[in-house]
């Protein structure tokens, strides 16, 4: 850690006595619509069962008047830069013995979201910093920030073993730094697949799905124009799109980007086999979802995404899994746990679609191989490292302020 810094008088009140620490929590939070906001929502809640104290300093978009609950203590403009200072002051007189921070280029304002450097550089606390995305040839101005960020952090937490290989290669962050904490899912109890679908009047059909917030990049275009030949051969083949538009996609283009799959949807004759749910759904309507899908898609585009929750959830679902081989995909779905496919290329997803669907045997097979992947990403597991990382940069910052 870089020189803890603290008030002049009382100089180590903050310090914990042997308890678990209280932790601020600095990300977006709902009822924000972001995936984001969901994760600190449920690590939050699962430190709490775990027995430490939480409260979060909220990420803003400027004028969204957000109705937080009582958790929510401080809130940032994310281009309000006199904002991040006074939130570490906050934190500085706070009950706050460490801070967690969820970083996400596009979460704070600046180029490259630098103003969150003017946070960090002020907290007079201990910081563990959680790294949603590692781009693997930064830019310079984006490569100053994640570096900064990982200086005056005492952890940096990943959450896929390949994003350690990229923060030592061009971030020149130490490996013994980086810490390995799977992206967090529910704990979802096995249901038979047929009593799932006749819960939400999806008998006799066979579901392929993919969730999330919709945006350029998530490749669902690919996945319709593999479903012609698919439906060919599976008549009772039914795609599910679950989830609206993102909502900074839908705030710079509107809903151009859901139009053009509608479109498409319409120029294929899909209409019997594509079904789109534009809202943004509640976890036990997600759940219910994977629990009677047959076969999760995750065709996404950028081969350098290093987590995706979606695909974590799946997952834990025990669902068999198609998937294009981006970085967390490959981590996660490598060992017979999926199938990969090329990026871009609906004959793949197409032929590996009609060979699952003929095969409910290897389907069950690559589900249970799946679920057990998922274990070690339960919320009490996932909660319980960072507990661990708390208590550890913690125990550092009071023997440094003891020297």
């Amino acid at each position: 850690m870089n020189g803890l810094r603290v008030g002049e008088t009382n100089r180590n009140a903050w310090l914990p006595a042997r308890e678990p620490p209280t932790v601020a929590l600095v990300s977006t939070y709902p009822p924000r619509e972001c995936g984001i906001a969901t994760f600190t929502r449920d690590l939050s809640r699962s430190l709490r069962e775990a027995g430490l104290r939480t409260w979060v300093v909220a990420m803003d978009e400027e004028g969204a008047g957000y109705a937080y609950g009582p958790e929510v203590r401080v809130q940032i403009h994310e281009d309000a830069l006199e904002e991040y200072r006074a939130a570490a002051d906050a934190i500085n007189r706070s009950d706050a013995h460490v801070v967690n921070l969820q970083h996400e280029f596009g979460l704070f304002g600046g180029e490259w979201g630098e103003h969150v450097l003017e946070f960090v550089e002020r907290l007079a606390r201990p910081l563990v910093v959680t790294l949603h995305t590692v781009l693997p040839d930064p830019p310079p101005r984006a490569r100053r920030v994640v570096r900064a960020l990982c200086r005056r952090a005492a952890a940096v937490v990943v959450m896929s073993p390949s994003a350690v290989d990229l923060l030592e290669a061009p971030y020149g962050v130490p490996r013994t730094r980086v810490h390995v904490v799977w992206h967090g899912v529910p704990t979802i109890e096995p249901v038979p697949r047929e009593e799932a679908k006749r819960r939400l009047g999806l008998e006799g059909r066979l579901v392929v799905s993919t969730f999330g917030l919709v945006s350029p990049g998530k490749g669902i275009e690919d996945v319709l124009e593999a479903l012609p030949g698919v439906a060919q051969r599976y008549p009772q083949v039914l795609y599910l799109v679950l989830g609206e538009t993102h909502p900074n996609v839908r705030r710079r283009e509107g809903e151009r980007y859901r139009n053009m799959l509608l479109e498409k949807v319409r120029a294929l004759n899909l209409s019997r086999h594509v079904r789109f749910q534009n809202r943004y759904l509640r976890d036990e309507e997600i759940v219910a979802y994977l629990q009677a899908t047959d076969v999760y898609v995750t065709p996404y585009h950028n081969p350098d995404q290093i987590v995706s929750g979606t695909l974590s959830w799946a997952l834990a679902a025990g669902c068999a899994v198609v998937s294009t081989p981006y970085r967390y995909a490959v981590d996660v779905l490598s060992d017979g746990r999926g199938v990969l496919v090329p990026f871009q290329d609906p004959h793949a997803l197409a032929q590996a679609l009609e060979e699952l669907l003929g095969d409910p045997q290897r389907r069950a097979r690559l589900g249970e191989r799946a679920y057990a992947a998922s274990l070690p990403m339960r919320w009490p597991r996932v909660a319980a490292r960072y507990a661990a990382l708390f208590e550890q940069a913690v125990d550092r910052a009071v023997a440094e302020a003891a020297v």
